[in-house]
């Protein structure tokens, strides 16, 4: 029986499973895309689908795109407003509920207070978590990402109540947590329902949802234009026509109904900062130098925190109550770390006197209890984390180059509001965000200079020491790499190390033109590298120096004794492409010259050569890109597959100890709630079949809840 025969009920294993996807319409889907796992409810959802009015509406008098498009626009971005509105009303209500009620339980002791409120709100959090929202692929803005890029911009928005719920609750008892990444959920999630309510089509809904991240940016800092921004360049990643006019009038509409509800009042209150002098701004290199690693190590954290938790086999609700209790024994010490510190933040920017050591403390310990919230799973983003960093670090820089340059009248306030601006930009790679975010909180031009400066500074340092973004890192480690959004281009997404020649042909620099001819011919190269007797790179010899050696040869008298060499006639300025670089730039660099080669170096020595990169070498390249696109089409699939059915996708590699390698679908005990929808082997994409043998190297993806799971990692692991 071959490996490819479709899955009927013959051969489907746990429970019963249909599994339905229609095709996308350009704008309006009149039989919605959906893949469920109950036929009841297939139906009943597809009646109720099919009889809303306002769809029906729609279809009788066909309204062009730009209008559907507006007008539902206008509908995300005033309930964006309003719902971020709604969202902080809820952390006040949580933080009153905590601190004033719960306050009177414990007869206002504040040692008992600030101990006990995080752990409590931890176990209440966790057990929220885990019977009402369960396991999400990705953290907060990651998973609106990755529906963007793979599954049309479709989330599972019926989540949201209670994911909001949670998140004010987390900032409300004190985790160390935003409320940005919530908030840009909420419009998001608002704009993901409304596409799908209107079945628009997958191009539409992307557009509504990064309209209503737009929106609960332009809510949560009352900056329109930085939430535009953000939108275009982490959400959507491109800029379409149809799509920025969404996302503007989106953003524009939800600042204006914040500011009409609670005036127009900028989310920091900050005094006037000037740009002295030109002897300042290297002073500013210096704080993009210093925010550069501090966002890297941001970044790092928050994953080596998220291992240690995951790997920590007990209930939810008791990681989160331990990493509440961890807040809360800091915070007898640093109460500043508690919460979101806009308070901290603002005191800062407005020349509240901070000693140096405890700005110190206060950057270390946010740097640790912001990771720890996180990964112990409550519900809060790294957005204002990352602002309370960079003011910190700033303000310790500012006081620091002070001291050293008393007579420049230094301001460290300025650097800390400048060092915000620089840890948002290499933490979540989003530099014109920052820029116009600070920009439009102090609506001084004056400054821009320097905070531009150092933003691209500390966003390179960071992009050096860390690749991805803090959402990016969370979907390279579930195997899928995106650029502003969307797939990789295939020479971008490929790395010179990948495909290069390892082998290390070389002519030594003592070898005659005579014998390199020989060894050029005996290997059919055109050129090859040159070392010396330690094996360090001097120089390339190719068929062109053979030639002009031979001509020199050849004019030569017959009585010269003195041999003609390679290191004589190779060309020693050299063009080098570096292992860890893109395909795309070593051959953007090859192309400008002309060369058909280029000697691969390490990084940190360029006599060092560990490898030749050839035009050939695009045939492998291209042999990889197919591969992973392969692997990213499966993503894609369990995505579309996760978001339309509301159960999870788990994906899982069988090894060659797995008690269901080597055996048949059929013959394999999987739990009654799972389904297997597809296999990956090699460059190949299966839909099993009960008589499909199962190899170690497979990549199966599950349909199964939470509680299957484990029994499907004991199976295939």
């Amino acid at each position: 029986m071959s490996d490819h025969q479709p899955l009927s009920d013959n051969n489907a294993h746990g429970s019963s499973a249909e599994f339905s996807m229609l095709s996308d319409e350009p704008l309006l889907h009149t039989q919605p895309t959906y893949i469920t796992v109950n036929n009841s409810r297939t139906i009943d959802q597809r009646n109720r689908w099919l009889s809303n009015p306002l769809v029906h509406w729609i279809n009788r008098h066909q309204p062009s795109e730009a209008v559907v498009l507006g007008a539902t626009a206008v509908m995300v971005g005033i309930g964006s407003g309003l719902s971020i509105w709604a969202f902080e009303h809820l952390i006040e209500f949580a933080h009153w509920l905590f601190f004033e009620q719960l306050g009177e339980v414990l007869a206002e002791q504040a040692f008992w207070l600030i101990l006990f409120v995080p752990l409590i709100g931890g176990i209440i959090v966790g057990l929220i978590g885990q019977h009402l929202i369960g396991e999400e692929r990705h953290h907060g803005v990651a998973g609106i990402m990755e529906s963007v890029a793979l599954a049309g911009g479709r989330l599972r928005y019926r989540r949201i109540p209670a994911k909001t719920a949670a998140a004010a609750l987390s900032i409300g008892a004190g985790a160390s947590v935003g409320p940005e990444d919530p908030s840009v959920q909420i419009g998001a999630n608002l704009g993901s329902m409304f596409g799908q309510w209107l079945h628009l089509s997958d191009e539409r809904v992307r557009a509504l949802v990064a309209a209503g991240a737009a929106g609960g940016v332009a809510a949560a800092f009352n900056a329109p234009i930085a939430g535009i921004f953000f939108a275009v360049e982490l959400i959507l990643g491109e800029l379409g026509s149809s799509a920025f006019g969404a996302v503007a009038l989106s953003a524009v509409l939800s600042a204006v109904v914040t500011q009409a509800i609670t005036g127009p009042e900028p989310a920091f209150h900050i005094p006037l900062y000037e740009f002295q002098s030109a002897w300042e701004l290297p002073l500013y290199l210096g704080l993009g130098m210093l925010a550069g690693p501090i966002s890297a190590a941001y970044i790092h954290l928050i994953y080596l925190a998220h291992d240690l938790f995951h790997h920590w086999d007990v209930q939810r609700w008791i990681k989160t109550g331990a990493a509440g209790l961890a807040v809360g024994i800091v915070a007898i010490w640093l109460p500043q770390v508690f919460g979101i510190g806009y308070t901290t933040i603002g005191s800062i920017l407005n020349g509240t006197e901070y000693s140096f050591l405890l700005l110190i403390l206060l950057l270390v310990a946010k740097l640790v209890l912001t990771p720890t919230s996180i990964a112990g799973g409550f519900y809060g983003g790294v957005f204002a984390p990352s602002l309370f960093l960079g003011a910190t670090a700033g303000s310790a820089y500012g006081q620091f180059v002070a001291y050293l340059f008393p007579s420049l009248g230094i301001t460290s306030p300025a650097f800390a509001l400048v060092g915000m601006a620089s840890v948002l930009a290499g933490t979540v790679r989003v530099p014109l965000t920052a820029v116009i975010l600070l920009f439009e909180m102090t609506n001084d031009y004056r400054i821009i200079l320097p905070l531009i400066f150092a933003v691209i500074v500390s966003m390179i340092i960071s992009q050096r020491l860390e690749r991805n973004s803090v959402y990016e890192l969370g979907l390279a480690r579930k195997g899928i790499r995106l650029e502003r959004g969307r797939d990789v281009e295939v020479l971008e997404a490929i790395t010179v190390e990948e495909v290069m020649d390892t082998t290390l042909s070389s002519l030594q620099e003592s070898d005659t033109v005579e014998e390199a001819g020989k060894i050029l011919m005996e290997t059919k190269r055109h050129g090859m590298p040159v070392v010396n007797t330690q094996q360090q790179l001097m120089g390339i010899f190719t068929v062109q120096d053979l030639e002009r050696g031979e001509e020199i040869l050849k004019g030569r008298s017959e009585d010269t004794d003195t041999p003609l060499t390679v290191g004589m006639l190779c060309t020693r300025e050299l063009l080098v492409a570096y292992p860890d670089e893109t395909l795309g730039e070593a051959l953007r660099r090859m192309g400008a010259r002309d060369i058909g080669r280029l000697p691969v170096v390490a990084r940190d020595n360029a006599m060092e050569l560990v490898g030749v990169l050839r035009r050939t070498d695009l045939v492998r390249a291209y042999n990889i890109a197919s591969a992973r696109r392969m692997a990213l089409r499966h993503k894609a699939q369990q995505v579309r597959l996760g978001e339309y059915s509301g159960v999870s996708v788990t994906e899982i590699t069988i090894t060659e100890r797995a008690p269901c390698a080597n055996q048949q679908v059929k013959d394999v005990s999987w739990p009654q709630e799972s389904v297997i929808a597809s296999i990956r082997r090699n460059e190949r994409l299966m839909i099993p079949h009960g008589d499909t043998v199962l190899r170690a190297g497979d990549v199966i993806a599950v349909v199964a809840d939470d509680g299957a799971r484990k029994e499907l990692e004991r199976l295939c692991m």
